[in-house]
């Protein structure tokens, strides 16, 4: 009997979840090499909630590889489905997203019904609309550093791979629409698991009306499909298909699919775990007399607290995310439980490298954890994470990287992090480099956010200002109370009391800060940004001395 997805990774004593799959996977005793794999349907624009998918098996391969397997990890384009509606943005291949109004829409709105690689592709540059999305897939995990097999359904089904357990299913039509009916409706007595492509306009149908297995053909009638709440049109054509002409319902192919790949683990959404899941594994045991994988549930990401979505637009891109984070940050943003609903947040992604830095320091026992099992799991996880750990590394904190995105001088960035302490003096060249480099990351973060590190920082040079003496009196005071060392919110509170004191308005003792800094009338909340910049500059600043 198969495993429950929902405990498979979440009991033992294993701390990283990805060895607690591992043992459910070794317990079978699987052949060498161990396959695991993932899928998608081509839809939309690719974004992190497939990579979710991806990176969910990749660390059960590794660790499946720290105990000496050998592991094939796939991913299935599931590109022979049908494209059901139009999404409502694309992304071409250097990861511009772009509405329907730029590219050729009429591509996908005249095919609907097609197999996504029958599909051309909008942008004109790749075989099909469905080649154009895998390639997306892969450059993503190439960019990540994770490798991947991707396999095309199409190519499958053309290459015949398909075929013997198409024929299986098909003799077991009696069997298969038995099983189906407990799990979908409108399953009667002249339901064939076999969907017939059409000669004439190409669409995939389900009006099969005969099935002649001695010659392999299936033959068909091109009917109206229901795609949600629309009807796709069917051309009338009665015609012909070959077992490798046409697909199997999704239903049959997903555990077709771990047949033909010999597929021991999967990991999946818990919309498959609803429904996909309990039948496939019911058509495996009953239809297909194999062992259906082992399996995994895991939660979807959310998008600023908003559900990702490809049809409708709500989406971040892998390449999008790696403009502002490491991508060794960004994988372990999937070490975290996969059980567990996670949002992702480019607003507060800060947040995120600070828990990262943190992983990475108890990995190198340069902070104390909290319990055993934060430091099981740096342990764990931190080599799958960092492809080449090494201790000199140096990592500047996320915020001030940004404060030195502020400026544009590669000298003044490094000056200033070195005199902060951020760089170590005996530090070697390529750990400064990699720890300079999160500077532009931090910048792009602060301009695709327009948040307080958004601004121009006046380092180099004094802005021309006027002030009265009561103004010029208060900013000296002000700089004596920040050259004590105090934290952001108590230089906030100072502000305003210091602004009390000499009878200043205070909005126009803001502004002669931020003309100080910025040149400028506003800018963030002046104390807790104050807190971040060196503390010499700003004193400096203040008293109106360079």
């Amino acid at each position: 009997m198969a495993e429950d997805p929902y405990e498979v990774g979440s009991g033992g004593e294993r701390a990283f979840w990805a060895d607690s799959v591992a043992d459910v996977v070794e317990a079978r005793d699987p052949e060498d090499p161990i396959v695991i794999k993932g899928g998608v349907s081509p839809s939309g624009v690719p974004h992190i909630g497939h990579f979710n998918e991806i990176m969910r098996g990749y660390f059960v391969a590794e660790a499946l590889r720290d105990r000496g397997h050998e592991v094939r990890q796939v991913f299935t384009a599931d590109d022979r489905d049908r494209l059901r509606k139009v999404p409502r943005q694309l992304a071409d291949l250097e990861w511009n997203v772009v509405g329907l109004g730029e590219v050729n829409a009429g591509a996908l709105g005249r095919n609907l019904g097609k197999p996504y690689t029958d599909i051309p592709d909008p942008f004109g540059c790749c075989d099909s609309y469905g080649a154009h999305f895998t390639n997306l897939l892969k450059r993503s995990a190439e960019l990540v550093g994770v490798d991947v097999e991707f396999v095309s359904n199409t190519e499958m089904y053309e290459d015949g791979e398909f075929e013997a357990v198409t024929r299986r299913v098909l003799e077991r039509a009696d069997r298969a629409r038995e099983v189906l009916a407990d799990y979908q409706n409108k399953v009667d007595d002249d339901y064939v698991p076999f969907v017939p492509q059409c000669e004439n306009c190409e669409k995939l149908t389900e009006g099969v009306t005969e099935v002649d297995l001695e010659a392999g053909e299936v033959h068909y009638v091109c009917t109206d499909v229901e795609a949600g709440d629309q009807t796709i049109e069917g051309c009338g054509h009665e015609g012909v298909a070959t077992l490798r002409g046409g697909k199997l319902p999704w239903r049959f192919e997903w555990p077709a699919q771990w047949e033909i790949l010999g597929v021991d683990f999967e990991p999946f959404g818990k919309d498959h775990a609803e429904g996909s899941w309990p039948s496939g594994e019911d058509i495996a045991e009953n239809v297909l007399d194999i062992d259906p994988p082992v399996p995994m549930v895991y939660e979807w990401f959310t998008l600023e607290g908003e559900p990702l979505s490809s049809s409708s637009g709500n989406v971040v891109t892998v390449d999008e995310v790696l403009e502002i984070l490491e991508p060794e940050v960004f994988k372990y943003f999937f070490t975290k439980n996969p059980r567990k609903q996670r949002d992702f947040s480019v607003e507060n992604v800060d947040q995120l490298v600070d828990e990262f830095d943190r992983f990475e320091a108890l990995y190198f026992d340069e902070i104390e954890p909290r319990d055993e099992e934060e430091r099981e799991v740096a342990e764990r996880a931190y080599p799958m994470v960092v492809d080449d750990p090494r201790e000199e590394r140096v990592r500047i904190p996320y915020t001030f990287a940004a404060v030195l995105g502020m400026t544009d001088d590669p000298d003044l960035r490094e000056q200033i992090a070195r005199k902060e302490g951020h760089i170590p003096d005996d530090a070697p060249e390529w750990a400064v480099a990699n720890a300079l480099a999160r500077v532009e990351r931090a910048r792009s973060w602060a301009r695709r956010t327009s948040n307080e590190f958004d601004y121009e920082l006046k380092r180099t040079e004094l802005p021309a200002t006027e002030f009265d003496s009561e103004t010029e009196a208060a900013l000296d005071e002000l700089a004596d109370f920040v050259a004590e060392g105090h934290d952001g919110e108590e230089i906030q509170g100072e502000i305003y009391e210091t602004a009390k004191r000499h009878d200043i308005e205070i909005g126009d003792f803001f502004s002669a800060g931020y003309r100080l800094l910025f040149d400028d009338t506003e800018g963030p909340q002046l104390g807790p940004f104050i807190s971040k910049l060196d503390r010499e500059f700003v004193v400096e600043r203040l008293r109106r001395e360079g």
